[in-house]
């Protein structure tokens, strides 16, 4: 079979259903490629993680045309064989770097999140580290909540054992930050460690167990980042506490702002400030920030 990939959302990060499915056809034979329109296909899988990304328009000539992914709809989900394979990293000229899934599911339920209702409200583990890595250096977890899973402590036992440097892509619970995990995390070689504080609900225990992290693990703490969510159900106050109560305690805050296309001018500026680590770190305060860009920046 002549098969034809599209990845839709045509970010830089790699699209993980689509190296598997890639793994699958080669392993019957089939000539797999990304595709190209005047080529014509036994089958074209269509891959797309965004609901707001564009759909793909231009005419595909294939037998047979698949589309999956959550920009597509929840219940989209690959067949056993496909989720179980290990991944074709070459699809993306991926050569030291290791993709993968050890656990599915979050009991959060946050209403933002669409994994309690794709994966369901429990985190379970789904592969063991072999499935998606075989020696690279670095490995990308992303794992939605590996901290409630049951076999967490068995899981980064796995990760301590790969010797690789581990970043956690999706960030790890810190309201379940235990001593035996800190333990764990110690043992470890972090290329980058993400937690959450997305809501004022739990505040508290959030900034408790982030100083106690902080204090106990003793990490380089520019190897922690913190999301924080605005344009939610947050005010800007909020938002703005959130940031420098995070850089007060040495954490480095990354602003992800919900339905960023509707997202007034004064979140994205906040985003624009925040992740822009230079100048994060060269202007102390928000109002800094505008008062230097006030007569420089247009914003749409």
């Amino acid at each position: 079979m002549k098969i034809g990939l599209i990845d839709v959302d045509g970010h830089n990060f790699p699209n993980l259903p689509l190296m598997k499915i890639s793994a699958f056809h080669k392993s019957f034979g089939d000539d797999v490629e990304w595709f190209f329109p005047l080529n014509r296909y036994d089958r074209v899988y269509i891959s797309k993680v965004f609901d707001f990304t564009p759909d793909y328009e231009m005419c595909i000539q294939a037998d047979e045309i698949i589309k999956g992914g959550t920009g597509y709809g929840l219940e989209n989900k690959l067949p056993y064989e496909i989720e179980n394979i290990y991944p074709d990293y070459e699809l993306y000229g991926i050569k030291n770097t290791a993709y993968g899934f050890l656990t599915r599911g979050c009991p959060r339920n946050c209403p933002f999140c669409i994994v309690s209702k794709k994966e369901g409200r429990y985190s379970y583990q789904v592969a063991s580290l072999r499935k998606f890595w075989n020696g690279q250096k670095e490995i990308k977890l992303l794992d939605p909540n590996l901290l409630a899973c049951p076999d967490r402590l068995e899981l980064l036992d796995q990760l301590i054992e790969s010797k690789a440097w581990i970043d956690f892509t999706q960030g790890l619970d810190i309201r379940l930050m235990t001593d035996e995990v800190i333990d764990k995390i110690k043992q470890l070689k972090i290329k980058m460690l993400h937690f959450a504080w997305d809501t004022d609900e739990q505040s508290d225990l959030i900034i408790q167990n982030l100083k106690y992290f902080k204090k106990q693990a003793d990490i380089n703490m520019r190897k922690t980042r913190v999301y924080v969510l605005v344009n939610y159900n947050t005010n800007f106050e909020f938002d703005l506490y959130r940031i420098y109560k995070l850089k007060e305690l040495d954490y480095d805050p990354y602003v992800m702002i919900y339905d960023k296309q509707n997202a007034p001018k004064k979140i994205r500026e906040l985003q624009r400030w925040v992740n822009n680590k230079f100048i994060f770190r060269s202007c102390e305060r928000f109002e800094d920030y505008k008062k230097v860009t006030a007569t420089k920046v247009k914003y749409p």
